[in-house]
């Protein structure tokens, strides 16, 4: 995959020739509309790419050394491991970027489909394996509990439900006043999305291990199944219509495949460019300063930064009349994350790409980190292996791994600095336990990042990984707006915003943004 950096002085409408529908909105005498978009996490790049197809002028900021946000890689040592997004779902939405640009995704970017999809492993050994393979999964449930089968095939259809209503239907229209709240509210009634996805699923199975594996996708996004809308159950049914898939290369290949197609539209990318301001006049964005002092007008700014972070530390409380500090502090926020990174000089040939290594404790251990923001010594793990399916992610005869465990943010009050070293060892004993025999002996590249890491350097509001969690009353309408609730010709996407977190999610953010956008005409 080639590598595309614009560099900090590239002039705007530099690089390829612009196809017609980015000079379609040009101003007549003048230049089309400015957008700056703040971050380059997939949510900024996606929405970089629509405005320059809407006729924007767009120029990316971002704080980073190189993009991807959460989804920057990391390489050391001969291996090679991305930071955040592993898991690759609805890449029609990845490949629709492409179409906009005249382009075939897969002429960049080859996509593997994974089977299974995950392995959920449990505290006692036994495992289920998640799959796509619509007999395979019968054959796992009827393994477990084969009196649930019957209730499986309830739960699968009313999964479908909510991903027809919840996705198809609401996913990728913005949230922007009382009328698209009241428009939703039947769609709401039919899933009965006042129940949680725990609920849910318990109305359908009875046998707890079973409640656990077609419960647990919320927390993939920073969510609590024992808290957030059995709405998300439409994940289920995204993963089983189109599968669960690897970038070869890694997600890091999807960051440099869609800057690629920004630096042939000629939209410059600043690397190194932290945003301390973005500046406002008479209700309304003008454009942003940087923390070196650099000013850049603009005629609209989205950000793509944490939203909680964007209000509370880009915009001046004078300005913030909705969003004020009281309101971003009273919400409630998702969990934070110790993410091990390490390298084995032997390869663990047992272990998939994807594996959830469950610890003695469901609910209690996720009232511990969602709740009370504690953080317990017991841990259940999600370990991804992508050197199963891509050995050009570690040296030869080697394997790369990374080890999530999901933790609480920093209200815990964890000195993660002292901690971390602390925190790695359990977590290196336990894997030695359970999945991975002999692992400290193999150990040859290894690195951290801790919830502190997240405030500090992805600047996330108390370090939350995913922004605000997705309860009812935090999602859709009751989420931050795609527009500005506060700023005119403010605008957000990613994980913080409608319609969520996760890959699927806040490339949706970006396609929502098209339906509140000024179009370019407006300016003329």
């Amino acid at each position: 995959m080639k590598s595309y950096f614009t560099p900090a002085e590239a002039p705007l409408g530099g690089g390829r020739p612009a196809s017609p529908s980015t000079t379609a909105g040009v101003r007549r005498g003048g230049r089309a509309p400015k957008a700056i978009v703040i971050g380059s996490g997939f949510g900024g790049l996606a929405a970089a790419v629509r405005l320059s197809c809407m006729g924007y002028r767009v120029e990316i900021f971002e704080k980073l050394d190189a993009p991807g946000g959460r989804a920057y890689v990391w390489k050391q040592d001969g291996f090679t491991w991305d930071a955040g997004p592993t898991i690759v779902t609805a890449p029609f939405m990845l490949e629709e970027l492409w179409t906009l640009c005249g382009r075939r995704m897969s002429d960049d970017i080859d996509l593997r489909p994974l089977d299974p999809f995950y392995r959920i492993r449990f505290d006692d050994g036994t495992w289920f394996d998640y799959s796509g393979d619509a007999e395979a999964m019968r054959a796992e449930v009827a393994r477990f509990c084969p009196a649930d089968l019957p209730g499986y095939e309830r739960f699968l259809e009313e999964a479908a439900v909510c991903y027809k209503l919840g996705f198809e239907e609401l996913g990728a229209q913005a949230y922007d006043g009382i009328g698209d709240l009241l428009a939703a509210v039947p769609s709401l009634v039919k899933m009965r999305g006042w129940r949680s996805i725990y609920r849910m699923v318990c109305g359908h199975l009875s046998d707890p291990k079973l409640r656990v594996v077609m419960s647990f996708h919320p927390l993939l996004i920073g969510g609590n199944p024992f808290s957030v809308t059995c709405v998300y159950s439409l994940i289920n049914t995204l993963e089983r219509r189109y599968g669960v898939h690897w970038a070869m290369g890694g997600t890091g290949s999807l960051v440099q495949g869609l800057v690629g197609l920004l630096a042939e539209r000629g939209v410059p990318l600043r690397l190194n460019a932290e945003v301390r301001r973005i500046n406002v006049s008479n209700g309304r964005a003008t454009g942003i300063e940087l923390a070196n002092g650099e000013q850049h007008r603009a005629d609209i700014v989205v950000s793509n930064g944490d939203v909680a972070w964007t209000y509370r530390h880009l915009i001046e409380p004078q300005h913030r009349r909705h969003w004020s500090d009281r309101r971003i502090d009273k919400a409630a926020y998702s969990m934070s994350l110790f993410v091990w990174y390490f390298g084995t000089k032997k390869q663990f040939h047992d272990v998939p790409h994807h594996m959830m290594v469950l610890g003695p404790r469901y609910e209690g251990l996720l009232k511990d980190i969602f709740k009370r923001h504690h953080l317990a010594e017991d841990f259940s793990l999600y370990l991804h292996r992508p050197s199963a399916t891509d050995p050009g992610m570690a040296p030869a005869g080697h394997d790369a791994f990374y080890v999530l465990a999901p933790v609480p943010h920093l209200d815990s009050g964890t000195d993660w600095p002292a901690f971390a070293e602390t925190y790695r060892q359990a977590i290196q004993q336990r894997l030695e336990q359970t999945v991975l025999p002999g692992l400290g002996a193999e150990i040859v590249a290894s690195r951290v990042t801790t919830p502190q890491d997240f405030h500090d350097r992805l600047l996330s509001f108390k370090g939350a990984a995913f922004g605000p969690e997705p309860i009812l009353l935090q999602s859709a309408y009751f989420r931050p707006h795609n527009r500005s609730e506060d700023v005119q010709g403010l605008f957000m996407v990613g994980a913080g915003t409608h319609p969520g977190a996760g890959v699927p999610g806040v490339l949706m953010s970006a396609k929502a943004l098209e339906t509140v956008i000024p179009h370019v005409d407006s300016f003329a």
